[in-house]
């Protein structure tokens, strides 16, 4: 993730006309204050679509123009890449910055943290993944071999047949409630759906009715922030916790974080950069999109206090530091990762002796709706309290809020689209058929008080 200081620059370079190259380069780098004589070193990976090693060759040579040096680790997932950036500016004190490196740091952490599971409760770990037809099928592969032990993995859409995204991986089964094509499922398995780069993840499972149940990151959030609270009330440390949700985060999670687990919950725009740079404020902070997207930060203060924790405490209370630090071990440095965030979420499972429907019925889902409404400028919209009021035009948040006090349990928000002229209308309440009279009741308030195009919404679409 840029600092938007450099996503200014990053859009100054992709418009410069070529003949122009040099003098904007001289330009970012003079007000960036870059040091043009220390040497510039470039690591790179790519994935497995056709136009990846023709991109990967097009940045070799840029480097190579520029006088810089580079390591191409050819194939790699992101968030594998960014472990490898990690760990070579922090000259290998975070880790070996090799493929075999990453795997055995996760593996290694990841059998620590479950050896004293497997005396309880349920001793066939299976799972099975959906691979999106990515990169990620082809490391999770390489990689299964070091816990295959603990956990037995299946892989689906591993990229030997299909295309990439196509009719499966996280995003798709979250926005279509549906499981991926080519997945047979059983009922009360657990299954699981990377993205295509391998940086996303979603559960699901059918009941014994044959009902799809969609397991996101606001319910990836509470199993992970559930289980770090009891830990640190196990060793008695009063390190402060933080779960960090945009407004999209289902109504009944934030609830339950709050009233049950007492973990404090703070709310930003949506998009990782938000929520990355807000749980940077915590000793540990916790952050899921509902898209799967997401990690949990460690400070340095509290990463050091818990290695400290670990070797100075006894028994019962040790065991809780030393699983702290195994947690802190598989926790990639990317700002999510699929594969650690699976082996973190398997974990806890095991050692919790929890079955997939146990997890999913921590709490209920309020019934949402989300809806697009076309407008002719977006920027007619403006947002405040992390997006979720409405500032201008004037008197639409006064009708979104007389339309959710119709209805029970119900919140909506609106806002512009970063891309398109369009506006992105969420709505949630007791039942699913108020969410879409909401959602819908919202999206015609848009259309007659922002600019609406084309033809008004209709209800039921």
């Amino acid at each position: 993730m840029l600092a938007p200081s450099w996503e200014e620059h990053a859009t100054c370079l992709a418009n410069a006309e070529e003949e122009d190259m040099q003098s904007v380069l001289m330009d970012i780098s003079e007000k960036a204050a870059v040091d043009l004589q220390q040497d510039a070193f470039v690591v790179i990976g790519r994935d497995t679509r056709p136009s990846s090693q023709k991109l990967s060759q097009s940045v070799i040579d840029g480097v190579t123009v520029l006088g810089g040096q580079f390591h191409d680790y050819g194939l790699l997932t992101t968030p594998q890449l960014h472990y490898m950036v990690y760990c070579r500016n922090t000259n290998g004190q975070y880790g070996k910055a090799t493929i075999e490196g990453y795997y055995q740091k996760l593996s290694k952490a990841f059998v620590e943290l479950t050896k004293q599971a497997f005396c309880t409760g349920d001793e066939d770990r299976s799972l099975k993944v959906d691979c999106a037809n990515g990169i990620g099928a082809l490391k999770l592969r390489e990689m299964e071999h070091y816990f295959s032990q603990e956990l037995s993995v299946q892989l689906f859409n591993d990229g030997t047949k299909g295309k990439l995204n196509h009719l499966c991986g996280a995003d798709f089964v979250k926005s279509h409630q549906k499981p991926p094509q080519g997945m047979e499922m059983k009922s009360n398995e657990r299954c699981c759906s990377f993205d295509g780069d391998a940086d996303r993840i979603v559960y699901y499972y059918h009941d014994a009715d044959g009902h799809f149940h969609l397991i996101d990151g606001d319910k990836i959030a509470t199993l992970i922030s559930s289980f770090l609270k009891e830990l640190l009330l196990e060793i008695g440390e009063s390190l402060n916790i933080g779960v960090v949700q945009t407004a999209y985060a289902n109504g009944s999670s934030t609830r339950y974080l709050k009233e049950v687990m007492k973990v404090p919950v703070y709310c930003t725009k949506t998009g990782v950069k938000h929520l990355h740079h807000k749980a940077q404020e915590f000793d540990i902070g916790v952050y899921f999109e509902a898209n799967g997207h997401g990690t949990v930060l460690f400070s340095k203060a509290a990463e050091k206090k818990i290695r400290e924790l670990a070797k100075e405490l006894e028994d019962k209370k040790r065991k809780a530091a030393e699983m702290l630090e195994n947690v802190i071990d598989l926790f990639n440095q990317a700002a999510g990762d699929a594969i650690s965030d699976m082996l973190v979420i398997e974990a806890i499972l095991a050692l919790k002796g929890l079955t997939v429907q146990q997890w999913d019925a921590l709490y209920t889902d309020l019934p949402n709706r989300q809806l697009k409404v076309k407008v002719a400028d977006r920027q007619l919209i403006s947002t405040t309290d992390a997006e979720r009021q409405a500032v201008t035009p004037p008197g639409l948040q006064e009708a979104i809020n007389d339309l959710v006090k119709k209805y029970k349990l119900s919140r909506a928000f609106v806002r512009p689209s970063g891309t398109e002229d369009i506006v992105r209308v969420y709505a949630e309440a007791d039942s699913q058929e108020s969410a879409d009279s909401l959602a819908y009741e919202v999206s015609v308030a848009v259309f007659q008080l922002a600019g609406g195009v084309g033809e008004s919404p209709k209800p039921g679409l």
